[in-house]
């Protein structure tokens, strides 16, 4: 599974996927990264999205490892059940947590990745004594819940607060984004210190997935060699 990297990763978000033709989705998207699957329970987040039994068949369609972002309120419970159904990564978000490197270890245990997901009012500094275990963090550059919504600009001086964290410890995960993000932002929010990228609209919105993909990523990589 893609961890450290030296180009822009994307991840297409199925939230956004025609839901009748999710085989044929998946398919049309095989030139990523990974396959972006939001989790919602309408309590942690007014919203309803997948639950396990589709994560099993998206696992059987690709070939791309399952990105899986539990927005719930009881992530520790949750977490097991999603890694049981395939997940190759699970980020679950600071704010549900109550044990966060007990969840962290939980993940690793399963053969996974283990992320935390910080809301747009969540300051990266909570990340400081558990970064070092940490494969990703996905900044939500959207308010969580639904798809479609404008990108927060305040996520590019966050970016940079959680790069300068991570230097700090010498370590470097995997920096997701998520919300808003197309190739018209993907330049600067990579320049910021993000490298995977989480796309919804703006590559299932369009009827060339394969070139939405690689417009996304070609920005990125654009901002990623603005950022060395």
């Amino acid at each position: 599974m893609p961890m450290l990297t030296e180009g822009t990763l994307i991840a297409p978000s199925v939230l956004s996927a025609d839901f009748t033709r999710l085989g044929e989705e998946l398919d049309s998207i095989s030139d990523a990264d990974y396959v972006h699957y939001d989790v919602m329970d309408g309590h942690f987040v007014p919203n309803l999205s997948f639950g396990t039994a589709v994560l099993s068949q998206v696992k059987a369609a690709t070939s791309l490892p399952i990105d899986v972002h539990l927005m719930v309120a009881n992530p520790e419970e949750c977490a097991r059940w999603y890694l049981e159904a395939g997940a190759d990564a699970v980020s679950f978000h600071w704010e549900a947590q109550t044990h966060a490197a007990r969840l962290v270890s939980l993940i690793h245990d399963a053969g996974a990745r283990a992320g935390v997901a910080l809301n747009p009012a969540t300051p990266v500094s909570v990340l400081e004594a558990i970064i070092d275990e940490l494969d990703l963090v996905l900044i939500m550059s959207v308010n969580p819940g639904f798809g479609g919504q404008r990108f927060l600009e305040g996520t590019i001086g966050k970016l940079r607060t959680l790069r300068a964290l991570c230097t700090s410890h010498g370590v470097r995960p995997l920096v997701e984004v998520d919300g808003g993000i197309g190739a018209s932002n993907a330049g600067v929010v990579c320049a910021a210190g993000a490298n995977l990228l989480v796309a919804g609209s703006s590559i299932f919105g369009t009827t060339d997935r394969a070139a939405a993909i690689a417009k996304i990523r070609t920005a990125g990589d654009l901002g990623l060699a603005r950022e060395a």
